[in-house]
This record gives structure tokens, sequence and C-alpha cells, in this order.
């Protein structure tokens, strides 16, 4: 499966009412919400979610176009630099999809953030496109204020999409893919923002201080104090034991100490394992074997039970991306092991009910364990489904000149016909099953064996037109034929 986290930032951290409804508006594409980080003096919101790569790319842009509707930078006020409503959207990933496949989602949002929302879009680290905008700094350079003066007359800040004048109201967005980085701050026992000013630039790395590290000083004129926010690029070239050693040797040469600290947003938690590490001068250490969780973890005792609220999203999510596969075929599987499911807690019900007419017993069990054997059927045929499109697709990338590609590609053809009969033959054998044992099943139950054989009716409607847009390109006529006439006797029993 494919994951990746997505973190917009927009410029809302003061009403609630409005940061939600930009949660929502993501939460609405389908994706888990992990995290919402709000900050009045930076009047911002860290946004944290995952999701199938197409997924998280509607979801960034619901939140650029709520952003949008509800953020007006004109009256905007905060401490955190920004030059949109939206400011910054990094795509970063997480499981089975690389640095460069992020770039690409970034590129796919920030075409669809310029073309339909009229908002200009800088892409910027692994997405940028110019070696000066690899630094979310230099893109955001003079915010919203100085872009708006700029964008039309400085060739330099031309935006890679949408148009070349800022949004009067929204500004402009920079889109991205990078890395797991650690959003670190920490706030001084001082408001002397001149002190700030020079321990922020001794501290980042464009200042000649630690590599890998962004620095801004930012008054928290509510507390009275200076904060210094810090962006860990890679948290393992410098740590945030590093960080806090050097801002706090550098607050001292102003008389001032780091009073607090603060982690915005998540973190991997390997970061927090280094810093443990680094501070407790641990010698001989195994984090694997060591560390309670981790080692309980290695072992399996950790494992969470089935969340069949996260499957059915993810079975949803991966039907929803723009990847052939699963597709119909795989879908008329899933339906029907969801019916056999469903069949098998109605028939459980009824088994357990101490009113049970004991002649129902026998019945009743065979029709469980029948539906049980058929559901883990279909379990198989919804990946046997996937991997025949697959092969088929294996079999026409061949050479044009490869005189084994024809026979391979029909061979491939038949296969994939043959698959989803295969769902639809053991469909309308599920439905036989739970037809039998509708009337024996318990009254509180009928709504549960009747939606069963709904399902079962149309996972083999739906398997069958699986086979008759592969029986299009079967050129053995007899061969087609055949399983043309296997799949009507099917469905006029289901």
């Amino acid at each position: 499966m494919k994951l990746v986290e997505c973190v917009p930032n927009f410029s809302e951290g003061r009403d609630k009412s409005k940061v939600q409804l930009v949660v929502d508006a993501a939460q609405s594409a389908g994706v888990t919400i992990l995290d919402v980080e709000t900050d009045i003096d930076h009047n911002r919101c860290v946004l944290s979610f995952v999701g199938a790569p197409e997924a998280c790319v509607e979801a960034c842009f619901r939140v650029a176009k709520k952003s949008l509707e509800l953020i007006d930078l004109n009256s905007h006020k905060g401490a955190h630099p920004r030059m949109g409503a939206v400011d910054v959207i990094p795509f970063i990933p997480v499981k089975g999809v690389t640095i460069a496949e992020c770039a690409k989602l970034a590129e796919k949002l920030g075409e669809k953030i310029g073309g339909e929302l009229r908002i200009p879009v800088y892409l910027y680290d692994h997405a940028a496109r110019k070696p000066e905008r690899k630094d979310l700094a230099n893109v955001r350079k003079g915010q919203f204020e100085g872009l708006k003066e700029l964008i039309g007359k400085d060739e330099t800040r031309i935006p890679d999409f949408g148009p070349n004048h800022i949004h009067p109201t929204a500004g402009a967005v920079a889109v991205g893919a990078r890395r797991q980085i650690v959003n670190f701050n920490l706030n001084l026992d001082t408001a002397d923002m001149t002190a700030g000013k020079d321990i922020a630039k001794r501290v980042r790395a464009s200042g000649g201080g630690l590599a890998a590290v962004r620095g801004k000083e930012i008054s928290l004129e509510a507390r009275k104090q200076v904060q210094i926010s810090t962006v860990l690029t890679d948290y393992k070239t410098t740590s945030m034991k590093k960080v806090l050693d050097e801002t706090g040797r550098l607050a001292a040469e102003h008389g001032a100490k780091v009073k607090t600290t603060e982690i915005v947003g998540l973190l991997p938690r390997e970061a927090l394992l280094d810093f443990a590490l680094e501070s407790l001068h641990l010698e001989n250490f195994d984090a694997k074997v060591q560390i309670l969780e981790s080692r309980l973890e290695s072992v399996g005792a950790l494992e969470a039970p089935p969340d069949w609220k996260r499957a059915g999203r993810e079975v949803s999510a991966a039907m929803a991306n723009t990847d052939a596969t699963p597709g119909g075929g795989s879908a008329a599987a899933i339906a029907a092991a969801m019916a056999c499911g469903l069949g098998q807690m109605a028939v459980g019900i009824t088994l357990k009910s101490k009113k049970l007419d004991e002649a129902k017993r026998s019945p009743l069990t065979q029709a469980l364990l029948g539906l049980g054997e058929m559901r883990a059927k279909f379990d198989r045929l919804a990946d046997d489904d996937a991997a025949a499109f697959d092969q088929f697709m294996a079999a026409m990338s061949l050479p044009k000149d490869d005189a084994s590609r024809p026979a391979k590609m029909q061979e491939a053809l038949v296969h994939a016909a043959r698959i989803p009969l295969r769902t639809a033959q053991l469909a309308a054998g599920s439905l036989a099953l739970a037809k039998a044992a509708a009337p024996l099943a318990g009254s509180a139950v009928a709504s549960d064996i009747h939606c069963a054989m709904h399902l079962l009716k149309a996972a083999a409607q739906c398997a069958g037109e699986n086979v008759r847009i592969n029986l299009s390109g079967i050129k053995d006529p007899a061969v087609a034929e055949e399983l043309k006439v296997m799949l009507e006797k099917t469905l006029a029993c289901a």
C-alpha cells in the first residue's frame, strides 16, 4: 500500500471554527487526520494527515480551496512568516512511495491550484524547478506584502503554476516534496528581539551555524518572550540536542537562557530517541532490544485489533485512486466477501439463540461453514483479479517484434476473463447458501441476511461486466463463446 503524509500550513490559528472547517475539508477527501496544531501568536495551523497519494492531492486541494474562502491575508496578523492563506503544502513519503513520486504529486496539485483557484504556486524543495527555490525561505521571502509588489515585475518571482500576479486575498502558496523534518521551537526567558535576531542568525545554517537547520526569531508578545523557531531539515545531521545546546550557549552570551521548548506537529520517534541517547551518554545500548515498546512491537505483542472502519476507508481510497488496480473485478470479489461475512454474522447470531429450534441447527451450521469457505475464496479472488490484469499488462509491454507477444496477450486475456467468471460463479453459489439460510435465520437478523443476498447478486453482475469486457478481445471464437455461455448460465442463477 502506498502512503503519503501531507502537512499543509494555513494562516489561521485563532478562530477555531475556521480551523475546523479547513480540517473537515481535508477529511472529506478520505485521508486520516493525524494532528491539528494551532498557535495564537503565529496565527497559523499545522495540519497533518496521511492517505493514498491521489486522496492526499485531493485533500490538499480542498484545504487550499477552503482556506481561500475563509482567510483574507490583508487582515491577517501573526508572528510567523507567510505568503498565502494556505501557505505551504509538502508531500512526504511514508510507505511505498519515493521522494520523486511525491515531487510529481506536488506538481499535480500545483497545476490544479494554479489553474482552478487562480492562486500562484511555487514549487520548492525536491519539487523545485529552480535551484534557488529548493529553500522554502527563499520562496517565501518578502511574505504576502512584499510578494504582491514583486510578482509580475520581477522575473525571478514568476510562479511555476497559476497567474503571474498575487491573489488579492489568498496570496500565493509553496507546494513541494520533502523528507521528514522536525519543527523545534525554543522559547527564551527574554523579550529582547535584538538578542533573538543574533541567536537565530548564528544558529541557522545560512548564517554559518548548524548544518541542516533553519532558524527565525519570533516575538511572543502575549508571553513577553522571544522564540527561536527552528526547522531541522535533517535531524540525523543536526539533532535537537545540538540545537538546544547551541541555542543555550548563544543565549547565555546575551544573559538569557532557554526556558521551554516546543515541538510543532509530528516528528519521527527516532528524533526523540536520538535526543535521549545523546543526553544520557549511553554505552552499548540497543534501541531495538532494550526499549520495551520496540521489543514488544518486534514480536507482534502490540498489534492492534482489526479496525474495520479504517479498513473500509482504505479499500474505498484504493478504489478511488487512478491506478488501474484494484478495479471492478476486485471490487466484485470484495463485495461478495463482505456479503458472506454478513451472512455469517446473521447465521452465527441465530445459532447463539437459546430459543433456536434444534431442527434448524444442522442446516444453519452447514450454511455458516459454507459461507466462511466462500469468503476465504473471494478474498483470494480479489488479489487474483488484480494479478491477472498485471499479467496482461506485462504481456502487452513486450516488444512488438517479439513473436511470442500475441499468444501471451491472448493467454493473459483469457485468464483475465476466467477470474471474474469464477467470482460470478461463486457469488451465485453463495447466494444459494444465503437463500437457504434466510428462512431459518432469526427475525432480528433478517435484514442482514437479505442485505447479504443483495450484495451477492450485485457481485455476480459486477463480475459479469468484467468477463464481458475481456471477451471482446479474445480472438478464439470457441473460447469466447464457451466463456459467454458459462457466464449466462451463472447469471441466470443469480
